[in-house]
């Protein structure tokens, strides 16, 4: 692998489940389940490509009401991590808690029952539905008519899908795009859009929200208004975990960092130590060996 990278030495070296109640107002999430010291502990992460050994031994443990990043060059695993966390990869070894509960990630509907959601780097909607619908679909995965409900319109099937459209449109107010609630999603801007598919992960009532690169092509305005979004949803007690290539975007974000480099750990620890630490500085510089 070649670390193929614009980050320059001055980013590196000198920037310093149970679902929970229904808010009281809309446009502010709910309160979280009581605390816990980790959301999420995953160690022994390992997963082969035929020859290519793409993760290998990786973990990390993430507390409540962080925002963790991890970063790293081209090709250094970060989206396999994202996919064998989510359940789109099996891993071949590891060890994975959530909120102090052991999980499998084997299938993706079962790890976000579980209570991880997460966005993609290419945007993933449900173009033809409005916006409404989209966050409507995602918060689904906590509800229980089932289909008979569904096909005869029970009165709890009427009264549940009352309670996820009235949630749906406090996300799309708490996200900061409620005016567009009716119009397509392939209509909205690209940072629009985004937020959005935030809006949907959340709609799940997620112990961790999982972005994936949730910055690339955003210009300027757009990435102060993502970093207000992530930093209200940490305020209110949720946690995330996001792969980004700004580096000067994640270390003035993030509460911890984690590097990986050729599908292992080369650093963990605060903004301060990772952009300090030598392996880092290698990895996205590169010396006259490497």
């Amino acid at each position: 692998m070649t670390a193929a990278t614009s980050t320059s030495p001055a980013t590196l070296t000198t920037l310093a489940t149970p679902a929970p109640p229904q808010p009281a107002m809309p446009g502010v999430l709910p309160a979280s389940p009581p605390p816990s010291d980790w959301v999420l502990q995953v160690s022994g992460i390992s997963k082969r490509f035929g020859g290519l050994q793409a993760l290998s031994d990786v973990g990390m443990q993430i507390a409540r009401g962080q925002v963790y990043g991890l970063i790293g060059p081209n090709g250094a695993g970060k989206t396999t991590f994202f996919n064998v966390i989510t359940g789109l990869y099996t891993p071949d070894t590891g060890q994975f808690e959530l909120a102090g509960q052991p999980y499998q990630p084997t299938e993706v509907h079962r790890v976000a029952q579980a209570g991880i959601a997460r966005t993609f780097q290419n945007i993933r909607l449900f173009a033809e539905m409005t916006a409404l619908e989209n966050v409507m679909v995602g918060r689904h995965v906590r509800t229980g008519s089932g289909l008979l409900g569904a096909i005869f319109k029970t009165r709890h099937f009427m009264a549940e899908e009352a309670a996820i459209e009235q949630r749906a449109h406090e996300l799309l107010e708490y996200v900061g795009i409620a005016p567009l609630a009716h119009d397509k999603a392939r209509t909205l801007s690209y940072g629009d859009q985004r937020r959005l598919e935030i809006a949907r992960a959340l709609a799940t009532d997620p112990q961790l929200i999982a972005l994936d690169e949730p910055a690339a092509g955003m210009n300027a305005t757009e990435k102060v208004q993502l970093r207000a979004l992530i930093d209200k949803i940490r305020h209110d007690h949720r946690t995330v975990l996001l792969i980004e290539h700004d580096v000067k975007w994640v270390m003035g974000l993030c509460d911890r960092v984690t590097v990986l480099d050729y599908g292992k750990v080369i650093a963990q620890g605060t903004p301060a130590e990772v952009q300090r630490d030598p392996q880092v500085i290698e990895a996205y510089l590169g010396t006259g060996g490497h």
